[in-house]
């Protein structure tokens, strides 16, 4: 019984060993290297291991490179992984550089791989130049008409300036300015119907691509389309603001004759108050007047008289020129 238990902890001991050391030591990846002739020893796979990276993403990278005739050491393909670099990426990027006849080093690629730049795109792009297209622009002549433009952009990777470079946002907005700048100085848009390469030649010669990580090849003019009337609409705007100033203005004033005329009004309502108070105090002062004796009998009946004769004309007055009014 004992014999048994000592048997199966010794099995199970013996297993234990073998899986560490088949984890530890990757044997596959070991025998790929050296059928490759690259020297990488146990000890230096052991080490990855206990250093936290992972030795496929350092070996095979080395018998790539070392197949195309580009050694690079275990040590520095190690410092690039643990900085957070694509190692794979940087060794394919050597490679089509070496091909294509452009000068690149291991240290060069790694600083543009650590930058967030795509170095292998780079390189492709440093062979085969890229054609960006620009969204429509639009620009107004000096008459008015407004002018949309669509360019597009051959450009070729600098690997020199891909650090701290600027990217493609900036050779189109550069482009874009240099589009508007170009066609606003046109004197009529006739004149960037007939010759939109004026608009390439301009741009071209501003040395767009200067601080960015590109060197443009050519600027070509793919569609130019005329737009509005800018100047025209423009004009019809202010107008139509003059108008409504105009009215508001018009209004303005006539509120204020509104305002007169009503202030106008109640001074009148106010001096016929008045008026009518003034006769009410009429009959007042004639009884004062007969009571203490300062007005006789006579004289109020000769005033009555006048009073009767004044109305009497009055009605004559009316009658005579309601004939008139008729005619």
């Amino acid at each position: 019984m004992f014999v048994d238990l000592l048997a199966i902890i010794i099995l199970a001991l013996l297993l234990f060993l073998i899986f560490a050391f088949f984890y530890f030591v990757p044997v596959g990846l070991w025998i790929s290297a050296i059928a490759a002739q690259v020297k990488v020893s146990i000890g230096d796979l052991i080490g990855m291991r206990l250093r936290r990276v992972a030795p496929s993403r350092i070996v095979n990278p080395m018998i790539k490179g070392y197949k195309a005739g580009i050694p690079v050491g275990s040590d520095k393909l190690e410092a690039h992984y643990l900085a957070g670099g694509n190692v794979d990426r940087v060794v394919d990027a050597l490679i089509a550089a070496q091909r294509a006849d452009i000068p690149l080093t291991f240290e060069r690629a790694a600083a543009i791989d650590l930058a967030g730049r795509d170095v292998l795109e780079a390189v492709q792009m440093s062979v085969n130049p890229k054609v960006i297209t620009t969204p429509m622009v639009s620009a107004v002549a000096m008459d008015g008409i407004q002018v949309i433009v669509t360019g597009r952009v051959t450009v070729r990777a600098n690997i020199d300036r891909l650090v701290g470079g600027a990217g493609e946002e900036t050779i189109l907005a550069r482009i874009g300015e240099g589009i508007v700048t170009t066609v606003g100085s046109s004197e009529t848009h006739k004149k960037v119907l007939e010759n939109p390469d004026l608009i390439s030649k301009t741009v071209l010669a501003k040395g767009l691509d200067s601080g960015t990580a590109f060197e443009i090849l050519s600027i070509d003019i793919a569609d130019v389309d005329v737009g509005k009337n800018i100047g025209a609409q423009l004009q019809t705007d202010q107008a139509e603001a003059d108008k409504k100033i105009a009215q508001a203005r018009a209004e303005e004033r006539r509120a204020m004759a509104v305002a007169l005329e009503q202030e106008n009004k109640a001074v009148i309502e106010e001096m016929k108050a008045k008026v009518v108070e003034a006769e009410a105090q009429v009959p007042l002062a004639l009884a004062a007047a007969l009571r203490e004796g300062k007005l006789g009998v006579i004289d109020y009946f000769n005033l009555e008289n006048i009073k009767a004769d004044t109305a009497m004309r009055e009605s004559i007055s009316n009658i005579e020129d309601k004939p008139n009014q008729r005619r």
